[in-house]
């Protein structure tokens, strides 16, 4: 056979054949043409499952490794590196012009300021891009909040460990401390990271040795005592849509929607703090996903904003707690061809239309060394337990947690008492699941 006639060779990608999706079963919502054209940045597959579910046309910006579970699943994709931005960036944003692409939505951390970049070429409004940089970087991010009003805790950056020393050494200063007293924490986290990734609450001035030097530079706070819960409004037009309360029973690990009827009490107040925030931070349309802490007397503190879908599956959770996809939702917030008739029919009413309280606890090994995965009795035969994504280990020692760490996997609840929820998530902190 003639070089000139042999036939392509094709690769094999039906190994990545997934049967869940509707693009493969033929099941795949028709897409309106008049709707707006989005693309999903970063990799998701609950996220591609709602845009297959939606009349919204999409299209799924990913690394090339996505390539053949897309092509094999007939997912459209367009393959990029979310590097550092550069003189690249421009690139993509024109190749999704060019294809017609409405806006671009972020679903991690890191796409957040591609999201920006893109948009301000997709929409013509160069100031998205700079926006984007303050959802990124969190001094940056408080300065912002106090020039519009809002309470931030005492934040300072730090570029190496001199640094940390002084802060701790002048909070405590201001608290008035006296010899012998114990020195009140102060929290370092990542100037861009997601969640509790770099998150180190520093109880000593021993501790601060334990930073690598390469998480410098890095953002120091106060630490503030009171009660710790996130929000996830959807916005459209400059107005909060819906606005569900997210309460943390402990911090990095468990969270359950919507609150109890104790945080709910402050839902005006929390409505009004995030009115401030759209304000403040000029925030026209898309997700948001901030955190406060509510202090002994009731003074109300911001922590940080993100402009993405929050971790610990909160998205799933709202799903499961009232019904809608919080996927779709977003799509639909970010869509500059959506309707307000549209937007105000898809959200049904916060608190009132949930169907029961929907929780998830994430899972660290409590013991130095494990062979095996085991659900304890007390998890699984309790009548909130639903599923968990716990894996076999693969090694017998567990490394040392850094900072906050990340879990192993989430094990997820639901029933009709948030009181019982509360306290059952708690509970679970006591449990071994790798023995």
């Amino acid at each position: 056979m003639s070089k000139e006639s042999a036939a392509p060779i094709t690769k094999d990608v039906s190994g990545w054949t997934d049967p869940t999706l509707d693009s493969v079963r033929g099941t795949e919502t028709p897409k309106d043409p008049d709707k707006g054209y989005i693309a999903l940045l970063g990799w998701s597959v609950n996220a591609i499952k709602a845009a297959q579910k939606f009349d919204r046309r999409y299209v799924v910006v990913a690394p090339e490794w996505a390539a053949d579970y897309c092509a094999a699943n007939n997912v459209p994709f367009i393959p990029w590196d979310f590097a550092r931005l550069n003189d690249r960036s421009l690139e993509i944003a024109q190749r999704l012009k060019d294809q017609g692409v409405d806006v671009a939505i972020p679903l991690f951390e890191e796409t957040v300021e591609w999201s920006g970049a893109i948009n301000s070429v997709l929409m013509d409004k160069p100031r998205m891009y700079s926006q984007s940089i303050l959802f990124r970087d969190k001094a940056l991010m408080k300065r912002r909040a106090q020039l519009g009003g809002i309470r931030v805790g005492i934040f300072e950056e730090a570029h190496e460990k001199d640094d940390v020393v002084r802060f701790m050494k002048r909070v405590n200063q201001t608290l008035l401390k006296l010899e012998g007293d114990p020195d009140d924490p102060i929290h370092v986290k990542a100037f861009d990271k997601a969640g509790c990734l770099g998150h180190r609450m520093i109880r000593d001035i021993e501790d601060i040795d334990k930073i690598p030097d390469e998480e410098y530079p890095l953002l120091m706070e106060s630490h503030l005592d009171g009660w710790e819960f996130a929000v996830e409004a959807w916005i459209h037009d400059g107005e909060i849509k819906f606005l569900n309360i997210s309460e943390y029973v402990t911090l990095g690990y468990s969270v359950f929607v919507p609150a109890t009827s104790e945080l709910e009490s402050w839902r005006n107040a929390i409505t009004k703090q995030i009115e401030k925030l759209i304000k403040t931070f000029d925030i026209k349309f898309g997700l948001i996903h901030p955190e406060y802490f509510v202090t002994s007397d009731g003074e109300m503190y911001f922590g940080e904003i993100a402009y993405r879908p929050p971790g610990f599956k909160a998205f799933e959770l709202i799903e499961r707690a009232y019904g809608f996809n919080a996927y779709q939702a977003s799509m639909l917030v970010f869509d500059p061809k959506s309707t307000k008739e549209e937007v105000d029919s898809f959200f049904p009413r916060e608190v009132e239309d949930a169907k029961g309280y929907a929780g998830c606890f994430g899972v660290y090994p409590r013991r130095r060394v494990i062979s095996k995965l085991e659900m304890p009795k007390e998890t699984t035969e309790h009548p909130y337990f639903e599923s968990h994504e716990l894996v076999e280990p693969t090694e017998e020692m567990v490394p040392d947690r850094q900072a906050f760490g990340t879990h192993w996997g989430l094990v997820f609840f639901f029933g009709d008492d948030p009181i019982k929820m509360r306290d059952l998530l708690k509970e679970q902190e006591e449990l071994d699941f790798y023995v």
